[in-house]
């Protein structure tokens, strides 16, 4: 079988020998392809992985080969998420699903960028689902992400019709803002790039170049500045950082409102702190949202299958053997989302 590994700071097709699922419980999946994550850009470009190493797991795909005491059976056309809790540790008990040393452990083999996957017992019966009729397979890869962003809009636990900022807008931007509005709070979003800014205003996100935005609240006694009343004061309550960019966290707190919330959803590369008195003074709460549980995902399929998250415009497909020129075309912001086409 067809493999994309990384090698030399490429992406390289090469052969591996075909998996069997033998004795062992669980499926053999016939991928029909895979999104690229931005989790995968940063591995391959911060030399994070092996060479060697299959990177890709937002999976789509058909069950070839099957040994499992879950309903699925061959012919099923699924997706999956890639890891799995325990659910009976310290960090699962507390709902740190993605903390858990059992969640970082499981995954699917040997990644998502491959033309078959083993999934286990334990993938099939908490995270993989039936691809919905109403779901093209591009869109149903959208499962994993999406769940990424449900778990950090339940984590920000905001009052009903918040008002929210989204910095960044790339696709997992663009996927946070349309869940945060199905949530049902008011949402903006900023972006450098217009393009990104035009992709979020058509799907209902309000929508601004970054060095423009006309949101900032009035200067904070933290600043040393004191009050003044603006008239066009819009306080937001929280702001979701979907940008792996230093420049977001000035952004972030200029933009949130005295109390509010800062979800942080995007690594920076000189990874810079905020500012501890802004924090105090200001009484802000910051937190980290990660990766997805179980109830998350369940969620996330739920938005897509109602068409309240709408993917059909975001991924560009790409043929498996093109699958270097996609890595290559995300990190200079070609486009907002590659999708792998691996199986004819």
């Amino acid at each position: 079988m067809r493999t994309a590994i990384v090698e030399d700071d490429r992406i390289v097709l090469k052969e591996a020998p075909d998996l069997a699922l033998g004795a062992k419980s669980g499926a053999i999946i016939k991928t029909s392809g895979c999104g690229l994550c931005g989790s995968d850009i940063v591995k391959f470009r911060g030399k994070l992985v092996k060479d060697g190493t299959v990177l890709g797991h937002e999976i789509v795909g058909e069950i070839i080969e099957i040994n499992s005491k879950t309903d699925f059976k061959i012919g099923d056309k699924i997706v999956s998420s890639h890891h799995i809790p325990c659910f009976d540790c310290i960090y699962c008990k507390n709902e740190n699903y993605s903390m858990c040393e059992h969640f970082k452990l499981t995954n699917i083999v040997p990644g998502g960028f491959s033309e078959y996957i083993y999934l286990s017992e334990e993938h099939l019966q908490n995270v993989a689902v039936k691809i919905p009729e109403n779901l093209t397979e591009v869109e149903a890869s959208f499962y994993e992400p999406l769940g990424c962003c449900v778990r950090a809009i339940k984590r920000g636990n905001l009052l009903p019709n918040s008002k929210v900022l989204i910095v960044g807008l790339g696709s997992i931007g663009i996927l946070m803002g349309q869940g945060v509005k199905a949530f049902g709070h008011t949402v903006f979003g900023c972006d450098i790039l217009q393009t990104r800014i035009d992709a979020a205003n058509k799907l209902g996100i309000k929508s601004y170049n970054s060095s423009e935005i006309p949101l900032t609240p009035n200067p904070s006694p933290a600043r040393g500045e004191g009050r003044n009343e603006n008239p066009n004061h819009l306080p937001l309550d929280a702001v979701f950082m979907t940008a792996g960019a230093d420049a977001t966290i000035e952004l972030a707190l200029k933009n949130v409102r005295d109390g509010g919330k800062i979800i942080v959803f995007a690594s920076t590369p000189k990874n810079f702190g905020f500012a501890n008195n802004e924090i105090y003074y200001r009484e802000l709460t910051l937190m980290g949202s990660y990766s997805p549980s179980p109830a998350d995902l369940k969620e996330s399929m739920n938005l897509l299958e109602s068409g309240k998250v709408n993917v059909k415009d975001i991924s560009t497909v790409y043929d498996f053997a093109d699958i270097e020129h996609a890595f290559r075309d995300t990190i200079s912001n070609a486009i907002l989302k590659a999708y792998i086409k691996i199986s004819k």
